[in-house]
């Protein structure tokens, strides 16, 4: 049943029909920008009503949409920097608030006519009708992205240690110094004294800093476990897969943020964006790459594991069998498919044990046939 004032049929309408698609009195486009958000709003029969903007204030979108001087809307924005907290402040205000998937709005991207006014339009005139169409996105709880803020965080001081470590090797190399191979947490301490006389000046400053980021990422690896076995118990069930650690875990958990909002395990390799794209046309369905789409954290993390888990050091298990007969296969970049391969059967296998409660089994499969080769045999 849908809340009066949104959905509300005019008295010249007549009575409204059973099973008609629901359109809404009033549509807003909003285009938000880092100064301004541009408003497009309109009304039932798809004229433009208004055109405005407002600063890309909260004080100033609440005083705008505030829900005691206007009816309830139904607003559309394009998912970014912004949506997070904007979505969340209009949801408050109560009205129906539906943030869009950038990769659904290549009609604006491609206008020949773009501009902030047109934009705004377009998403108000795109929702009007079928939101479907759009695949909205849930923005996750607050928490969650606070959280996951220390993983980011974590994230981005590992880049600034590794760009600064490679610097420091490539002058080396400049010079005619080859820096024997190390870890980067032990870098700072064995470079210095193979470092010429001349470079002293120039690099030490650069080693001090890595030892320096050395010692934060360390403090977020401790703030990271704190968290996942206190705040998230459920990513002590995730790492029962061998490969599978604390950040890979916990930003699992953090990103996908409710298992329940999936109806299908299967769901979440989509999600993530180890699916094939697919351009089938008649007889004609090549082998493309996957889509990318969604947190391109989150599908690093899961392809690092799918690595370990076809690697060396991997424990026996279904899931690295499956892989390794991929491998077998041979063909162009086969180790790679493979890995993707199982990035995404991991990925669902982690929302399985998440939803299910399950304990992890690495060789369920296993199992099962033996126990039928048994019945067979008797």
């Amino acid at each position: 049943m849908f809340l009066d004032g949104l959905y509300g049929p005019r008295p010249e309408d007549g009575p409204v029909k059973k099973n008609t698609l629901q359109v809404p009195r009033w549509t807003v486009g909003l285009d938000v920008g880092d100064k301004w958000c541009h408003i497009a709003v309109v009304d039932r029969g798809g004229k433009l009503v208004e055109k405005s903007r407002v600063p890309t204030e909260a004080d100033a979108l609440r005083e705008r949409f505030d829900a005691s001087k206007k009816n309830r809307l139904r607003v559309i924005l394009e998912a970014g920097p912004h949506s997070h907290w904007i979505s969340r402040l209009l949801e408050e205000e109560g009205h129906e608030v539906i943030v869009a998937n950038p990769r659904r709005l290549r009609m604006i991207y491609d206008s020949d006519s773009k501009s902030d006014d047109a934009d705004a339009e377009a998403l108000a005139r795109l929702g009007r009708l079928d939101p479907s169409l759009l695949r909205p996105i849930k923005h996750r709880s607050l928490k969650s992205q606070s959280d996951l803020t220390v993983i980011r965080s974590r994230d981005a001081l590992v880049k600034a240690r590794t760009q600064l470590v490679n610097h420091v090797r490539g002058v080396a190399k400049s010079f005619g110094v080859s820096l024997k191979k190390c870890s980067t947490e032990s870098f700072h301490r064995q470079v210095p004294e193979l470092l010429p006389e001349i470079l002293t000046p120039s690099l030490m400053p650069i080693l001090d800093a890595i030892k320096d980021l050395s010692k934060k990422i360390s403090q977020f690896d401790w703030l990271v476990e704190s968290k996942a076995v206190k705040e998230y118990p459920a990513t002590e069930r995730l790492r029962q897969v061998r490969g599978v650690g604390p950040i890979t875990s916990l930003s699992y958990v953090l990103i996908l943020d409710n298992a329940a909002r999936f109806r299908n395990s299967r769901e979440v390799g989509c999600y993530i964006g180890l699916k094939p794209k697919r351009d089938q046309s008649g007889e004609r369905d090549p082998e493309l790459r996957i889509t990318k789409a969604g947190d391109q954290m989150l599908r690093c993390l899961l392809v690092g594991s799918a690595q370990y888990i076809l690697g060396p050091f991997g424990e026996d298990s279904d899931l690295r069998r499956w892989g390794l007969k991929l491998v077998a296969r041979g063909g162009k970049n086969a180790k790679k498919k493979a890995v993707v391969a199982v990035a995404r059967k991991l990925a669902v296998l982690l929302h399985h044990l998440w939803k299910t409660g399950e304990d992890y089994e690495p060789l369920r499969n296993q199992r099962y046939i033996d126990q039928h080769q048994k019945q067979l045999a008797s």
